[in-house]
């Protein structure tokens, strides 16, 4: 029987089987999320990094729990119909929490989530540098995401940093490695040119998740054309919001009258986003007036 998140995870599903590269919104918040949609996102994505600015006011060292971070992932999917990827981490600790992560995460309501296979949190004495994790653990963590989802549409991506701190040709064996562990696409961060990224398509088959890129990566047409059907702009809206915070309430701290504000959301905006009329019509037919 479909779930309430089936419609959202076959549109996704769509995304990846297509022909063309789509640039999710990044979103941290149910209103976040209703704007994204409302704008003509096609997906949304939550990144770990900005799970733990929004929940902790932390910076990304992999202190939120995945309680926290599915607890949230489900705000943002009851509260819009965008399909929502999310990045999660390393899965919260080996492959037993890995296949944790999977499950509460897909009751979250998420569209597709990755699992990287960086060694975190940062261990000790390591100086700092991010380490990998061998590919044969790496796989095993793979498979086990695979083995435990129970719905078939939600997409799980292996991810890797390789590129950056290992070489391609690591970055294309843990592709590999990955696509045989039943992945539905590889999220890669780190590919900055062109020919290594044409070198990656043509050695996997599985969709490709492009998680950072540099300016000859910009050209939708040219990822699509290689296989990324996924290409992430970056987490601006979430430093936008910092600024428009800080700049809302360090001018009234200073003085300023509220009505001469600048950057407020009108009435109707607000009361769009935060779906005024449907409350206003559930009152109107359940509450006595």
């Amino acid at each position: 029987m479909p779930s309430r998140w089936s419609a959202r995870r076959e549109k996704f599903r769509a995304i990846l089987s297509g022909s063309a590269c789509i640039h999710p919104g990044s979103v941290h918040d149910p209103i976040a999320a209703r704007i994204a949609e409302e704008v003509g996102f096609e997906a949304g994505i939550f990144a770990g990094s900005v799970a733990s600015l929004t929940i902790l006011g932390a910076p990304d060292l992999i202190v939120i729990t995945l309680s926290e971070f599915a607890d949230q992932a489900l705000r943002i999917n009851r509260g819009s119909e965008l399909p929502l990827i999310v990045d999660a981490d390393h899965g919260y600790g080996n492959a037993l929490n890995v296949m944790r992560t999977v499950e509460e995460l897909e009751i979250a309501g998420i569209a597709a989530m990755s699992i990287e296979d960086t060694e975190l949190p940062q261990p000790y004495g390591k100086g700092g540098k991010p380490q990998l994790l061998s590919i044969e653990e790496g796989a095993g963590k793979m498979r086990a995401a695979v083995a435990a989802r129970r719905d078939p549409d939600l997409a799980i991506f292996g991810r890797t940093s390789a590129r950056s701190l290992a070489g391609l040709d690591d970055a294309i064996a843990r592709a590999r490695a990955y696509e045989a562990a039943g992945v539905d696409a590889m999220f890669v961060v780190g590919f900055n040119d062109a020919g290594d990224l044409a070198k990656l398509a043509d050695a996997i088959r599985i969709p490709i998740v492009l998680g950072s890129g540099g300016a000859e990566m910009g050209d939708s047409a040219f990822l699509a054309r290689h296989n990324v059907r996924v290409s992430l702009l970056g987490h601006q809206p979430f430093a936008a919001s910092i600024q428009a915070l800080y700049d809302t309430l360090k001018a009234l701290r200073d003085g300023v009258d509220p009505k001469d504000l600048k950057g407020i959301a009108p009435k109707a905006l607000v009361d769009r986003v935060t779906r005024a009329a449907d409350y206003q019509s559930a009152q109107d037919d359940f509450l006595e007036r």
